[in-house]
């Protein structure tokens, strides 16, 4: 439902996901998850609906699509051009990675459920591998997703359909993140967790054991994204409030700390490279911020400073967590975002 101060998504919103192919760049997903308590007629479940938006240039919404699903974890889509359509992939409840299509009417349809566990475990978050290629090609595009059992899963084409290739234990508690390096072609996984660690992983080299263990963190880590235009930067976040830089060569020690005031739930770098230092995060009690750091010192220092607060907004009234850049090109950039607990989605400009 339509409101003059957002969008009631009425089951709790909690991601969002702006496409970044081609003739789709209005168009935006937000999903939801919805606890059901059990009562004595029914199981207790988590509900999902997905939101299918267009907007417009000063951020109206147009409604496209909603169809209901099991409850979302995390949402994205694949930046490969394909003539087909866009591809999404949902990580839901049920322990599936559901890959959607983008027709030409700008209507999702479902293409493939991927059964990654059974499905009293969650899919937590996914990331598909193919951000730095350009190649249409679908057959070397992986997607990576973590899963409430404390594994990791790397999904990838085999025969024409998208299969679980590979799965191992990554963390000892729940872990809310897995993200490619994107500079990796899809062979170095980053992964963190509630147990408070972050970790890296070469698939080269098996999964037996990471090639390294940051312990250095006092909350759960809950979301890392590798910098699309600067090679050997990632940006972390974690439930101590605490937006971190590291240099991926140097992972044990963040070259850069930025206190966001909040829990940060996710990291997104902005997608022009005109903008390249600017970073946009969900900080769960304390709204949505943008940002800009000096960009200077990649390679060493060390530092608490070295960063602004570009723009927040606190329009939301409940946890701030999903949150993402339009990747249509101009002086400031539409975001949505949306809050949990009040179901709210906003646009805005940053």
């Amino acid at each position: 439902m339509a409101l003059p101060n957002g969008f009631d998504t009425e089951y709790s919103a909690d991601a969002v996901e702006f496409c970044p192919n081609g003739d789709a760049l209005d168009i935006f997903i937000c999903g939801t998850y919805q606890l059901q308590e059990e009562t004595a007629e029914r199981p207790r479940r988590r509900l999902g609906r997905c939101y299918l938006f267009e907007t417009s240039d000063d951020g109206e919404l147009a409604e496209l699509q909603r169809f209901d699903l099991p409850a979302i974890l995390d949402m994205k889509w694949s930046h490969r051009a394909r003539p087909e359509g866009p591809l999404l992939a949902i990580a839901d409840a049920e322990g599936s990675i559901r890959v959607h299509r983008l027709n030409a009417s700008e209507v999702l349809e479902e293409v493939q459920n991927v059964s990654v566990v059974p499905s009293d475990v969650l899919c937590l978050s996914l990331d598909w591998s193919g951000r730095k290629e350009s190649s249409s090609n679908d057959s070397n595009e992986s997607i990576v997703t973590s899963t409430s059992d404390g594994c990791l899963s790397v999904i990838a084409p085999e025969d024409g359909e998208m299969r679980v290739t590979e799965t191992w234990k990554a963390h000892d508690f729940e872990p809310w993140i897995a993200a490619w390096d994107y500079w990796s072609g899809g062979q170095i996984v980053y992964s963190g967790g509630d147990d408070c660690k972050m970790k890296g992983w070469d698939l080269r080299q098996g999964t037996m054991t990471p090639t390294f263990t940051n312990k250095n963190f006092e909350a759960g880590v809950t979301t890392i994204q590798s910098h699309p235009f600067e090679e050997h930067v990632l940006a972390v976040g974690s439930y101590d409030s605490t937006v971190r830089l590291f240099d991926t060569r140097k992972p044990l020690r963040p070259f850069l700390q930025m206190d966001v005031g909040g829990g940060a739930w996710r990291v997104k770098w902005h997608p022009s490279p005109q903008r390249r230092h600017d970073i946009l995060v969900a900080c769960m009690h304390d709204g949505f911020k943008v940002l800009r750091t000096s960009g200077d010192g990649y390679e060493s220092n060390l530092s608490s400073s070295g960063y602004e607060v570009l723009k927040r907004f606190d329009e939301h009234k409940s946890l701030a967590y999903g949150v993402d850049w339009s990747y249509k090109e101009g002086t400031d950039s539409l975001v949505a975002s949306c809050s949990f607990y009040d179901h709210i989605l906003h646009t805005w400009r940053a």
